[in-house]
């Protein structure tokens, strides 16, 4: 065992190393999300076998996040439950997509009945119904990869018969939808809300989604800008102080922040046009509220919309 050193040869080292000591900077530097696909299409109209990675066993659903929503099934619709925020959020998601349809200045406007939604990642079908209800829809497809999730959504359906012609669960992920055969098949409205966040590959799995919409219809989301603010407001308050959301629901990393969507569907894609950004903030007590500028900082929602098909 070497010797220990003496008290005295202790503080002459501490004296003779004070002198090179230096305040060290603390930088928060939130990571990159990485929106690079292996193989990649620059059209808004590729079909998966040609946007998608080169393995051809792609899935954007992981088991942990569907283990995760499972567990939340059987609360799925109490109001007061983990779902409550979702459930407030929904008004704003129905606001949003009605002003990014009432923006277009086309010579010949879209039609604002017969609309077809394809909501991806449904979970309970928060969304999905209160869509399916509207006056204005013809139809509303509903997917998400967990059973046991749809089995809660259909179940919560059925006490609404009006429901019955107009809305339809399907158990698969989006990977396993057959894409339309021609893009005026496509749906005017295809909404991915609180999705995005939960996937490891965003620019694969928006691929994905893309093919579905029609041309002239909108791909609409919420997710999560990637800062500072928000990891104290998801993770730290909402999950491990105020018990808002279950604790888990959230890994700050894959937060995604607004400029990179953009960057995503107008410089690395092409065929999209008019992004659309809302940010919003949840004031405890009063819900859900748009805030500008907001979308910097936390919660936002997105959406961009397909144009004419591309020669």
């Amino acid at each position: 065992m070497p010797p220990h050193p003496r008290p005295a040869a202790l503080l002459r080292r501490l004296r003779h190393s004070s002198g090179s000591l230096r305040p060290v900077p603390c930088v928060f530097t939130p990571p990159r999300r990485s929106f690079s696909v292996t193989t990649a299409s620059n059209s808004a109209s590729h079909s998966p076998s040609n946007s998608s990675t080169a393995d051809s066993t792609y899935t954007s659903v992981s088991p942990d996040e569907v283990s995760h929503f499972n567990a939340l099934a059987s609360s799925w619709w109490d109001p007061q439950g983990p779902s409550r925020i979702l459930h407030l959020m929904n008004p704003l998601r129905h606001d949003f997509i009605r002003s990014c349809r009432s923006s277009v200045l086309d010579e010949s406007p879209p039609a604002s009945t017969g609309l077809r939604y394809l909501d991806i990642g449904c979970g309970g079908g928060i969304f999905a119904e209160s869509a399916a209800r509207l006056p204005t829809t013809a139809s509303v497809t509903a997917i998400d990869p967990s059973s046991e999730v749809l089995s809660v959504a259909k179940a919560h359906a059925k006490r609404d018969p009006a429901l019955r012609s107009k809305l339809n669960y399907i158990n698969t992920s989006i990977e396993q939808l057959p894409v339309p055969s021609t893009p005026e098949e496509g749906y005017d409205v295809v909404s991915i809300f609180e999705v995005i966040e939960h996937v490891s590959h965003p620019a694969q799995f928006l691929d994905r989604c893309t093919p579905f919409v029609k041309p002239g219809g909108w791909l609409v989301l919420s997710t999560i800008a990637r800062t500072w603010m928000s990891w104290l407001t998801t993770n730290v308050l909402a999950e491990d102080l105020l018990r808002i959301v279950p604790r888990g629901t959230h890994d700050w990393r894959k937060y995604i922040n607004e400029e990179e969507l953009r960057t995503h569907f107008l410089q690395k894609r092409t065929g999209w046009a008019e992004p659309r950004c809302m940010g919003v903030i949840y004031v405890p007590g009063l819900g859900w509220k748009e805030v500008n500028g907001s979308e910097k900082v936390g919660n936002y929602f997105f959406a961009v919309r397909r144009t004419a098909e591309t020669e």
